[in-house]
This record gives C-alpha cells, structure tokens and sequence, in this order.
C-alpha cells in the first residue's frame, strides 16, 4: 500500500465517523487553513479557540477548578486539552507554535497517564518506500527510559500501529544484543522490559532482545532467532533510548526514502498530539485525521 493509497483510507475513515478535533493553535494561519480543509471535505468537525470565550464550558471551567494551579484558562492550549479531558472534544491538535515542551506538560498535567500506560512517550508511524508501514518508538520523550516506560512505550506503539496500518503488530525490542549475543546492563534493560511487555499483554506478538537486523530481514532473523515469533518479521521497533530511536527515525526517513508521520504522543489519557513549528497545512490536516481514528 503507498502513503497516498494508505492517506485514502484514513480520510475514508475519518469521513465515515466524523470527530470532534480542536486545533489549539490560536491564530495560526495554518490552523485556520487546515480547519476549512477539514470542514470541507468532511474528515472532522474542527474546534479553533481563537476565542477562548466562544469555547468555554462549564464542564472547561469547572475541570479547572478542579486542577487548580495546573490549569491555565487564559491559555489556547490548556483550554483546548481541557475540552478533550471533559468530553468536548474528541481529540487536540497542537505545536504549531508552542514548543513540544508546552504540549507535553498540558497532557501530562491536564490529561495524565492512560490507565492501561505507565508512560507518555511518542512514536514515528512510517510507510517504507515499498508500501510497507512500520512503527518506531520512542523518538521524542524519554531520553533514558526505565523498563517499565520500555514496556509501556512497546505496548502504546503497538496499539498505534494498529489503530493506523488495521494489520497486527508484532514488536521488536532492540538492542545491540540479540538473544544472549552480548552481555551488558543496558542489554539486561531491554530484557526486563521485554519480560514485563509479555506479562502485561500476553497476547500481543512481541519479542527481545533482538537486532535490528534480525527483527527485520527474515533470513536474519531466522539464523539468529530461529524460535522467534516476531524476528525477521517485526513491524513495530522499540528503541532502548532517545538516542537511538530519535537517530533513526531520521536516517531512516532522509536516507531511506520513507514517510513519516509524527511523532505521535501515546499513553495519554485522551487523544492529543504534537505538531512541528515547521509544519505545514497538510500535516495538520493529516495529524487532525490520525487524531480521529484513535478518539473513542
């Protein structure tokens, strides 16, 4: 499947259950331009809060309330992600000119932890030159994550993967180790993370330490892991640090051709996502349409 082919489907999607998306960047053009874009051919119903006052509630006024000191309502971004909090809005959509710093703390402080996460982190969904859609995290939040974040991360971008590509993830955690290869404190990390990722969702098809050479090429895979269910065939790929993930989201799109979209927050508890100060009206349009698919 191409990006266009894959782009299609999502906005067909989107179209079938329209969403409620606000887009927190007050003023911004690009928003403005994205929003009628949005409207007009139907993939969601478009919230701006160039006014603040046209999009209070009292639901908004009273989650502050409740928030106290976390919650500012003289600010575009918190009144936004508080509309996603009280069920105003589906999902949010910011960055466009507020540094990823301002985004992250208005999820962390306003929405927090999703109950089935332990950890916001965030991931690049990417479709490869030949049409195929693989998933990295995590590429923008935690420099040095503890196991149990690893876990988390590996499990929200499994869900991300699914709820984007509609195939089942199967889940590499990497490392510079491949089943015993090398013994290290930072192999024994990704270990542990990989046996807490199993105990939690003992269902989802997900393996380590491994390679990345032999989660991804089967014949790789299969000499250097022959009992594995996911080598040689991963889709999704958690990295050990920020390092890493971060480096490679890059060379695998500047070098290798591919289409990337994000990166993607995950683990919050409501829809909310980042923008880069550098993007343009179809990658709002595009991050409102991803939005959409994952409200509930």
């Amino acid at each position: 499947m191409s990006t266009s082919d894959l782009q299609a489907a999502w906005f067909e999607r989107a179209r079938a259950n329209p969403k409620r998306i606000v887009l927190a960047d007050a003023g911004d053009a690009r928003a403005h331009d994205a929003a009628e874009r949005l409207e007009s051919e139907g993939l969601v119903t478009p919230i701006l809060v160039d006014d603040i006052d046209a999009v209070m509630t009292p639901e908004v006024r009273a989650a502050a309330a409740e928030l106290g000191d976390k919650a500012d309502l003289t600010d575009p971004l918190h009144v936004a992600t508080l509309l996603v909090r009280t069920g105003g809005a589906d999902g949010c959509v910011a960055g466009a000119s507020r540094p990823t710093a301002d985004v992250l703390r208005a999820g962390i402080r306003l929405l927090g932890v999703a109950p089935d996460a332990t950890a916001i982190s965030s991931c690049f969904f990417f479709v490869l030159p030949d049409g195929a859609p693989i998933v990295y995290g995590d590429c923008g939040v935690l420099p040095d994550p503890t196991p149990e974040q690893l876990a988390s991360v590996a499990i929200s971008s499994a869900k991300t993967f699914a709820s984007l590509s509609g195939q089942e993830p199967r889940v590499a955690m990497l490392s510079f180790s491949t089943k015993g290869s090398a013994e290290h404190e930072r192999v024994d990390k990704v270990r542990e993370a990989t046996a807490l990722a199993q105990a939690a969702a003992p269902d989802l098809a997900l393996d380590g330490e491994l390679q990345f050479d032999a989660a991804f090429v089967p014949s790789i895979g299969e000499k250097k892991a022959p009992d594995s269910a996911v080598a040689g065939s991963a889709n999704v790929f958690v990295f050990p640090d920020l390092d890493s993930g971060n480096i490679a989201y890059k060379i695998t799109e500047r070098l290798g051709g591919a289409q990337a979209f994000g990166p993607l927050l995950q683990g919050v508890d409501g829809v909310l996502h980042d923008l880069s100060r550098g993007c343009s009206v179809d990658d709002i349009v595009n991050v409102a349409v991803i939005s959409a698919l994952q409200a509930t």
